[in-house]
């Protein structure tokens, strides 16, 4: 999908391998948002061998305004059995805090709302913080449907590792 570019000073863009440190510095400024600062062990090259080596794990955009970047979107491809159709899962979403209220976040989630109509794909779907008000009451202006029935189940660290030793 070609560069969003509907104004001179606003421009979203797919992130290149050059834009690591950026990307970091975005995931980060997230962590510490989310008062999650503590579990971030991402490193630039950590980054540049998931996001733009041989087998690519996700995909990132970054936004721009006046040339500097003050957001970016971190997804990948999911897949609905029940559609039979693939996904865009949205990982991470995030703009400045003194750049929020200018529409940015918006923008970039109509983005990936038109990468997933190219791309054929039967949803876009995230998660959101149970005490992040602001972020849902944003999800909701945007008619996004909370999915009140799931529960995010997640393995990672040891209880990962102790259910792989089990195979």
């Amino acid at each position: 999908m070609q560069p969003i570019n509907k104004s001179t000073d606003f421009i979203i863009c797919p992130a290149t391998r050059e834009d690591c440190p950026t990307i970091l510095a975005f995931i980060k400024q997230l962590a510490e948002y989310e008062k999650l600062a503590h579990e971030v062990v991402a490193t630039e090259e950590k980054l540049q061998a998931s996001l733009f080596g041989e087998h690519p794990s996700a995909e990132v955009i970054i936004a721009e305004y006046q040339n500097s970047p003050v957001g970016f979107a971190l997804f990948f491809t999911n897949y609905s059995t029940f559609l039979a159709k693939p996904g865009i899962y949205l990982e991470d979403l995030y703009v400045h805090v003194d750049m929020r209220g200018r529409g940015f976040g918006k923008k970039l989630l109509a983005y990936l709302a038109r990468l997933a109509v190219e791309r054929d794909c039967g949803r876009l779907e995230w998660s959101v913080l149970d005490w992040n008000q602001p972020a849902k009451d944003f999800y909701r202006s945007l008619d996004a449907e909370p999915m009140d029935d799931w529960t995010v189940n997640r393995l990672s660290g040891d209880s990962l590792t102790a259910l792989a030793d089990q195979c």
